[in-house]
């Protein structure tokens, strides 16, 4: 039975299940603290457990997620809700923190390795990680033991044996950390668990602490520098607004998240976005392939998204599966505005798309130059993403090698190829990529496009449920004057 020495007030019943499994089953010479903060500079990290054993001081993050967890790049996709930033890279970054406050405090202590786990306590729960970037530090609660036991982890240069040095790291944590007295609260919204994230933001799922029962909500937690010069502070403050007010200029629509709220907390150290719960999965575990139409019904579902947003005048700028959930009831939504452009305006976050988005679905315009990313290459990605619901692969470099398969529609698959033209000129816009996909699914006799060489660029087209887009602007009627004239 290990020995708890400290801790706060259990979040969830996932934690409870760890803390309790831990205390009935480890070995005796076990310490655990549970439920903590570790302050270190302006950040504050938040901990589920802290385990010393005879060889490693290791931080654990709790999971209670259920099903199969896919792994792509740094995010989880669950089966039944969004995908959300790893918990190991949370989790890593954590323990390397913990470890610098460790050393500082006592220098003897570099040498007592810090491990990190991410623990899934739900007994369906499958971590799929092709590319064993998370799987080291990912275990179950029956195998958890098992792995805290194991001294092989122990890295280079670290010593395999901690015992010696016990006493200088519980002087070391009773200093450096600080227990959680309750749930963490941003606002009016306490949190039910934390998803994961990185050291930029930090993901929730929160219930409104006065009408505990009611709907979950999904908060963006994102770091900010309150001792940064008024300049760069403003800077910093801007972008990180720069979904709320993306979101904020496109009405509701049910294709298109909705945001609650957005606020400044402490010292604005950290700022909160507060978004709906979709209760669905991400469109990533949809790529396989599979029936036709209701991948249809997903196209259509983002290309009536993808619409109204344009119509309101903003580019999405980062559309790609991971940012498109599939609710419960089978209808795709648009989410992930972080680095939308939501209009002209006297700031930008476009220099921070080049390490974000996943090349396949970038338009080929701006695969060096995210700046110049338009309705027109949203429309791209969009179509990528259609080839890939109907396919299950991603297209051909060259559209025109592409062929039908099997019994997809040549006229759908004619107008994916037109949505993916490698000249932004010629591409339809959303509301008119949608109206052509609405009369093919309905037998109408309707030709296909083939080639097709519009004027100029297309701007969005109202559709019946969006609003109505903003007036064109003077500097816009003229550029395309312009291109008329030069035609």
């Amino acid at each position: 039975m290990a020995q708890i020495v400290g801790g706060g007030r259990p979040v969830n019943d996932a934690e409870r299940r760890v803390i309790a499994h831990l205390r009935d089953s480890a070995p005796a010479d076990w310490l655990l603290l549970h439920n903590i903060e570790v302050p270190r500079g302006e950040e504050i990290f938040e901990v589920d457990l802290i385990v010393l054993t005879g060889h490693s001081l290791s931080i654990i993050d709790v999971k209670g997620t259920h099903g199969r967890i896919q792994v792509a790049g740094t995010r989880w996709f669950p089966p039944r809700h969004g995908a959300f930033g790893s918990p190991v890279a949370k989790v890593r970054g954590t323990a390397r923190a913990l470890k610098g406050l460790l050393v500082d405090r006592h220098r003897e202590l570099e040498r007592v390795y810090v491990d990190s786990l991410v623990v899934l306590t739900a007994p369906d729960a499958v971590l799929v990680d092709p590319a064993g970037r998370d799987s080291r530090n990912v275990t179950t609660l029956t195998g958890l033991i098992t792995t805290l036991g194991d001294v092989s982890r122990v890295r280079r240069g670290c010593s395999p044996d901690a015992k010696p040095y016990g006493t200088a790291i519980l002087e070391a944590l009773n200093g450096a950390v600080r227990r959680s007295t309750t749930p963490p609260r941003f606002g009016n919204w306490e949190v039910e668990e934390q998803l994961g994230g990185d050291n930029r933001v930090t993901e929730y799922r929160a219930v409104n602490a006065t009408a505990r029962g009611a709907e979950t909500v999904l908060l963006r937690v994102y770091q900010a520098d309150p001792m940064a010069i008024t300049e760069q502070r403003e800077a910093e403050r801007q972008r990180i607004a720069n979904a709320y007010r993306s979101l904020t200029k496109i009405p509701a629509h049910p294709c298109v998240v909705r945001s609650r709220d957005f606020f400044g907390i402490d010292d604005e150290s950290r700022f909160v976005l507060v978004l709906d719960d979709v209760h669905g999965h991400a469109l990533h575990l949809r790529l396989a392939g599979g029936p036709v139409e209701p991948a249809l019904d997903l196209v259509e579902d983002i290309l009536r998204g993808l619409a109204h947003v344009h119509a309101n005048g903003v580019v999405h700028r980062a559309l790609s599966p991971a940012n498109v959930l599939v609710t419960e009831a089978g209808r795709a939504m648009l989410t992930g505005f972080d680095h939308a452009k939501p209009g002209p305006r006297d700031y930008t976050v476009a220099n921070e798309l080049p390490g974000l988005l996943d090349v396949h679905y970038v338009a080929p315009e701006c695969q060096t130059s995210p700046e110049r990313m338009t309705f027109a290459s949203d429309v791209y990605a969009a179509g990528v993403i259609a080839f890939q619901l109907l396919t299950g692969r991603l297209p051909e470099p060259s559209p025109d090698a592409e062929t039908a398969d099997g019994d997809l529609d040549a006229k759908v698959m004619d107008l994916v190829r037109w949505m993916r033209d490698q000249s932004p000129a010629k591409r339809p816009g959303a509301a008119e990529a949608l109206g052509t996909l609405r009369g093919i699914r309905a037998g109408r006799p309707q030709q296909a496009p083939q080639n097709p060489h519009p004027a100029t660029q297309r701007f969005p087209v109202q559709e019946e449920d969006a609003e109505p887009a903003e007036p064109m602007r003077f500097g816009r009627l003229r550029d395309t004057l312009r291109r008329l004239a030069g035609r």
